[in-house]
């Protein structure tokens, strides 16, 4: 076992994600655009609160994921290093009349997770949001409740530059893009680009914190609703567990050996009707 990976398991660690997206959303009408293309309730958002949520395409298939923050005076989009572009591009390709500014946002980005990292966060003096995607400013960064592997966990935005100095006022371990992936296998959290796709459908996926059925008609919707009306998808995304070398009858998505656990962990589609 990796220093990052004990400490991700049992105390606390530092996760490098800088790489990530984030795309800064300005304008008066940016709830509105944002509410219309994505699956979640955006314009119920206030300032220090924040939503997970999917983008789909016309067809009910999602393009990205991402993190809403909502600020007091533009929302910030936290997407995959992957989609950053297309994302931005797809939003870009809504914008007709509507006052809305996209902006490529160049922060550092950094993780804290792991049982002790509310803890972590606290001995450095930064704030420790207390609800999920909730988040607070700190100086001339941000601290948000939010988890890259599924364990408790916090993102830190910061200004290009600050980074090393932060790392080095946490003296924790960092969690390298291994560990990152096995913890995150042991607690069952997919990644698009790697788990979810432009293939799947929201029901597919299980993530449905990503999609409100109380908001108006957004990009997409049609499928969804269908989808929950019918009851249910043909197959759906399910953490499994199995000895090396005998995988389940599944389509895997991804999968890694746990030490701690001793077995195979993995994301994969289980055929359900």
């Amino acid at each position: 076992m990796t220093a990052g990976y004990e400490a991700l398991r049992s105390a606390a660690a530092v996760l490098d994600l800088t790489r990530r997206g984030e795309i800064r959303v300005t304008g008066e009408d940016r709830a509105r655009l944002l509410h219309a293309i994505s699956s979640n309730h955006i314009e119920r958002l206030t300032p220090g609160e924040g939503c997970y949520a999917f983008f789909l395409n016309a067809q009910g298939k999602i393009l990205a994921d991402a993190n809403i923050l909502c600020f007091a005076d533009y929302l910030l989009v936290d997407t995959e290093p992957e989609t950053r572009e297309k994302l931005l591009k797809h939003i870009d390709k809504y914008i007709i009349a509507e006052d809305v500014t996209l902006e490529n946002l160049p922060l550092d980005v950094l993780g804290v997770e792991g049982p002790q990292a509310a803890e972590a966060l606290a001995s450095i003096g930064a704030p420790v949001p207390p609800a999920e995607f909730a988040h607070a400013s700190w100086k001339d960064a941000t601290v948000a409740r939010i988890s890259e592997t599924g364990a408790p966990g916090f993102r830190i935005f910061l200004p290009q530059g600050r980074r090393e100095d932060i790392i080095a006022r946490l003296r924790l371990p960092m969690a390298m893009e291994e560990d990152r992936r096995i913890v995150r296998l042991e607690h069952g959290k997919p990644r698009y680009s790697e788990d979810i796709t432009e293939a799947t459908l929201p029901q597919e996926s299980r993530q449905m914190h990503a999609v409100s059925f109380n908001k108006g008609c957004y990009l997409g919707q049609e499928i969804v609703e269908r989808i929950r009306a019918q009851g249910q998808v043909r197959r759906q995304l399910q953490k499994l567990e199995y000895e090396p070398g005998h995988p389940p009858d599944a389509q895997i998505t991804a999968e890694a050996f746990s030490p701690a656990l001793g077995w195979m962990v993995a994301l994969g589609y289980v055929r359900v009707a």
